[in-house]
């Protein structure tokens, strides 16, 4: 059975079809999760590392992680507010990521 070719995604501004833009979407989904899976290991690793499960929750922690991601939005132009939401959720999926991971060592 022949294999289809994999090619690497149109960028976005070359994109002459909704089949570029959905291949380049789907790419960058991949993405996304092969990164989460690597930051919620992170979070695995805290919860090992962590001596009590009161230390789970940094709230100064969690203002800057979120701090730096604004930042970051902002600067590549990203519209406001997107990081600043996008990043509570996640910080507050990976800190009960983390509770779970604690409480199970």
């Amino acid at each position: 059975m022949a294999r289809a070719e994999v090619t690497a995604p149109v960028a976005p501004d070359a994109c002459t079809t909704m089949p570029e833009v959905r291949a380049g979407v789907d790419a960058i989904d991949r993405d996304l999760v092969a990164l989460l899976t690597t930051r919620f290991g992170y979070m695995r690793a805290a919860a090992r590392i962590k001596p009590d499960r009161g230390a789970v929750r940094d709230d100064a922690r969690k203002a800057a992680v979120i701090a730096n991601a604004t930042a970051a939005a902002a600067a590549a132009g990203l519209p406001d507010g997107l990081a600043g939401e996008m990043w509570e959720m996640l910080v507050e999926a990976s800190i009960a990521y983390e509770l779970i991971c604690f409480d199970a060592r």
